[in-house]
């Protein structure tokens, strides 16, 4: 009975314990003491517990402190674990706002970018959920078409049924495509207040342009201690890797 006792202890106190520094940590937000709310929300984080409440709650703290590069890599980070919540994504873009580069987004085109976007209209979590939904539907017309007696009927749930299978299939194949999309993604956070981007993976190579804290950018390769970035508007160019945070870490 006490070795059951104290493994149920084992298991609850990480959990209750977690609660317990991310209310400590909301207590200290209302009180407008960010920086200790930021000490209560990163030691949760230190346990190896996610979420993205206690990422989203770290942004607001960073943000209220105008430190933006902590500020929009929290809240990319929430976005990962929270990819369809309003609310990050509009706290996000706040957050952006207080970045100095203004990275202009050149449109994709071609038949590519017709896929990525509409795959990339939900999370593949979601496109799961909608191949399930598919599924069902497919079931209830497969019920309808076996037990119905009217010729005209077997038609429509006949009809109904390959519809719906077209449907699963379809969501099935997007949510696969963005999900493979997304991990082949390697989106970072610029930490450094300035960073120079070079034309070449070494110091002596000339400045192709300088970025600042908060800019997003996306390594493409690495070499020794260099990351080749590629910015929204299809600029590249390498940087120190000191100099950035991945946010898929």
């Amino acid at each position: 009975m006490m070795k059951k006792l104290l493994i149920v202890l084992l298991l609850v106190s990480p959990s209750f314990w977690a609660q317990s520094a991310f209310d400590k940590g909301n207590d200290y937000y209302q009180k407008e003491n960010y920086q200790a709310a930021i000490s209560s929300y990163e030691s949760i984080l230190q346990t190896g517990k996610q979420s993205a409440e206690v990422y989203f709650n770290l942004g607001n703290c960073y943000y209220k402190l105008h430190k933006v590069a902590p500020a929009v890599y929290n809240y990319e980070k929430a976005l990962l674990l929270n990819p369809n919540d309003t609310e990050i994504k509009t706290n996000l873009e706040f957050a952006r706002k207080m970045a100095i580069d203004d990275i202009k987004v050149i449109p994709k085109v071609g038949f590519n970018k017709l896929i990525q976007d509409f795959t990339a209209s939900y999370y593949y979590d979601t496109w799961a959920w909608i191949a399930i939904g598919f599924s069902f539907l497919t079931l209830l017309f497969f019920v309808g078409y076996y037990f119905s007696e009217k010729t005209f009927l077997k038609r429509i749930f006949f009809v109904g049924m390959f519809f719906w299978i077209l449907g699963i299939c379809l969501s099935a194949a997007s949510g696969f495509y963005e999900k493979s999309r997304m991990a082949n993604e390697r989106p970072a956070i610029v930490f450094a207040e300035t960073a120079a981007v070079k034309s070449e993976p070494k110091v002596s190579s000339s400045d192709a342009f300088i970025l600042h804290e908060g800019t997003k950018v996306y390594i493409l390769e690495s070499i020794a201690n260099w990351k080749k970035v590629e910015l929204t508007d299809e600029t590249t160019g390498w940087i120190d890797e000191n100099a950035i945070k991945e946010i898929k870490n």
